[in-house]
């Protein structure tokens, strides 16, 4: 399999056998059962990434479509469990083939629904404990399978999103809770990462990557113990990951490709550069928990880093998960221009300079290009269904 190749589809780990030399023939209400119950998974996880849109617009003091008074208090948490976590979890079960393994999306995203409803904000918080623990227990049966590097480093990805639950339900703020949410996203890609191009990372990739995500891990511990030293160690390991990773990525390889290949190559290595910015932030200014500096590490994390992989990989995952072709078209390119540039108005001119202006309009722009590319990805998705005559 050639680097670009190794790139762009994922390895037997991560997709489930859905070739016609995997499975069975199966009738089409048959197959229409699971890709429908998939997408009833997936949909809780689109409600809270609307609902923490929504929550995006009222912190930056916008005109919202909905005002809830709750919605700012668990933005984050919503777009990081409640979103990105229902999303890998249902893609990790997939993969597990188990139906127990559904729990943990189904758990995650009746959580993130809970918490925009006007039941107490606790009992999300459990179901969400609740969702991150099953998560776990996926990993822990994907490596009984396959005692794979992937498999353990995505695992205390999954670990360190229960952890902060975990302390969420308990009572610490969530700016503190902001290195936990963290290692979850950047575990868990930099695993993925490794399952799908480690030809080109080389034989000794998994142990190393093992190793730095142990660095990780201590840092991020060590930054809740104690928050002035423990950061900057927090911020060293995350560097250390990020060029470590950016390093022996094939994407640096496949920049120079054209189409597809070429779309995931730049998206992934936009969001390399951003989460190096964050783990300067931590190394130079220490603790980030409130003002301009924990803005500018949550959004270079969580937009700059997780959306864009997010939008780099959409063309390859969910066409595992849902059964539906996700054509790539060129017009995928302007969310994730879109993306990168009002990040950059947002933090450099607005949070660095301190134009308010530049920050406000940033933040309304980084909706937009997610909302944008949402929009381009059903719409492909749609066509593509249509054209072949599948049953959307």
């Amino acid at each position: 399999m050639s680097e670009a190749l190794a790139a762009a589809v994922p390895t037997a780990a991560t997709a489930p056998p859905d070739g016609p030399a995997a499975r069975p023939a199966i009738s089409p209400g048959a197959a229409r059962r699971p890709v429908a119950g998939r997408l009833a998974l997936l949909l809780p996880g689109g409600v809270a990434l609307l609902a923490g849109l929504d929550a995006a617009l009222i912190l930056l003091d916008l005109p919202a479509p909905v005002r809830l008074d709750r919605l700012p208090q668990v933005h984050g948490v919503l777009l990081v469990l409640g979103f990105v976590g229902t999303l890998v979890a249902l893609e990790r079960a997939v993969a597990l083939r188990r139906p127990a393994g559904f729990l943990a999306p189904a758990l995650l995203g009746l959580g993130g629904l809970l918490l925009i409803t006007p039941l107490p904000l606790q009992l999300g918080q459990t179901v969400q404990v609740l969702g991150a623990a099953a998560f776990v227990g996926v990993y822990v049966a994907l490596w009984r399978r396959q005692r794979d590097d992937a498999v353990l480093v995505q695992a205390l990805g999954a670990a360190l999103a229960g952890g902060a639950a975990i302390l969420w339900l308990g009572g610490v703020p969530v700016p503190l809770l902001l290195p936990w949410l963290v290692g979850f996203v950047v575990l868990t890609i930099g695993g993925e990462r490794l399952e799908l191009a480690r030809l080109a990372m080389g034989p000794g990739a998994g142990t190393t990557l093992v190793l730095l995500a142990a660095g990780l891990l201590g840092g991020i511990v060590a930054a809740l113990l104690w928050p002035a030293a423990g950061t900057a160690l927090l911020g060293t390991a995350l560097l250390a990951l990020v060029g470590w990773l950016a390093a022996h990525d094939v994407a640096r390889r496949t920049i120079r490709a054209r189409g597809l290949t070429r779309f995931m190559a730049g998206c992934m290595l936009a969001g390399y550069v951003w989460l190096g910015v964050a783990g300067a932030i931590w190394l130079v200014g220490g603790p980030a928990t409130t003002g301009v500096r924990y803005d500018a590490v949550v959004h270079a994390v969580f937009l700059g880093f997780t959306i864009s992989m997010i939008m780099a990989h959409a063309p390859v995952i969910l066409p595992a998960v849902l059964r539906r072709p996700l054509p790539y078209t060129p017009a995928l390119v302007a969310p994730a221009v879109l993306l990168h540039g009002s990040l950059a108005l947002r933090l450099w001119a607005g949070d660095a300079l301190g134009h308010e202006a530049a920050w406000r309009w940033g933040g309304v722009l980084n909706i937009a290009a997610v909302v944008l590319f949402v929009a381009l990805a059903v719409g492909s998705v749609l066509l593509a269904a249509r054209r072949v005559g599948a049953p959307r």
